[in-house]
């Protein structure tokens, strides 16, 4: 039987952390996945989850997504579902979801682009938690069939540099950064 954790052990044993405050979030997560059947689980005060930034490489543009519990234009990304293991199955199928967007993929690859935990406000019965998102690019290659998945969840195409600018959330203006290195033409700055 195969190992459930495989997938997600093996991709933070690839990654490495790029500044100190991400080292000590990969700290939790190695730590997180060490001591749980099921790290993602939703009932724990921190689990994983998975997300992406939605690009369209021709035009260097990033969708974003309003998230209203959060108040903020954010990338797309969420909880595991009932027998999924790996983080960029998970990120693909909510960028579907949440994108309309048929056509996703692993851009430039299928790397980890950022770790991040945060926290998530309470609402309702769920307490305030935190979420250990892993982060990767996915693109499209058909910018115009985003779709939102709901009236109350907006999307937006925004340049990088002007989503960069726009974040207030370090761990946002952080991923975002990293998704404009990535999607910058070769010899540009």
């Amino acid at each position: 039987m195969a190992d459930p954790l495989a997938p997600l052990t093996a991709l933070l044993d690839d990654y490495r952390a790029q500044d100190p405050v991400e080292e000590t979030d990969l700290a939790r997560v190695r730590e997180l996945v060490e001591t749980s059947d099921a790290p993602w689980d939703r009932s724990t005060p921190l689990h994983v989850t998975g997300s992406a930034f939605v690009v369209h490489p021709d035009t260097r543009r990033v969708l974003l997504r309003w998230h209203e519990r959060q108040q903020a234009w954010l990338h797309v990304g969420g909880h595991f579902d009932s027998g999924e293991t790996d983080p960029l199955d998970v990120a693909l199928r909510e960028g579907r979801e949440e994108t309309g967007l048929p056509d996703l993929a692993p851009w430039p690859d299928a790397r980890l682009v950022h770790l991040a935990v945060v926290p998530v406000p309470a609402k309702g019965a769920e307490p305030a938690h935190e979420h250990a998102d892993l982060r990767f690019v996915l693109a499209t290659d058909v910018p115009g069939a985003a779709s939102a998945e709901r009236p109350g969840a907006p999307l937006r195409w925004l340049p990088l540099p002007e989503a960069v600018a726009s974040s207030d959330l370090p761990n946002l203006s952080e991923s975002l950064a990293r998704v404009e290195r990535l999607v910058r033409p070769p010899g540009v700055r």
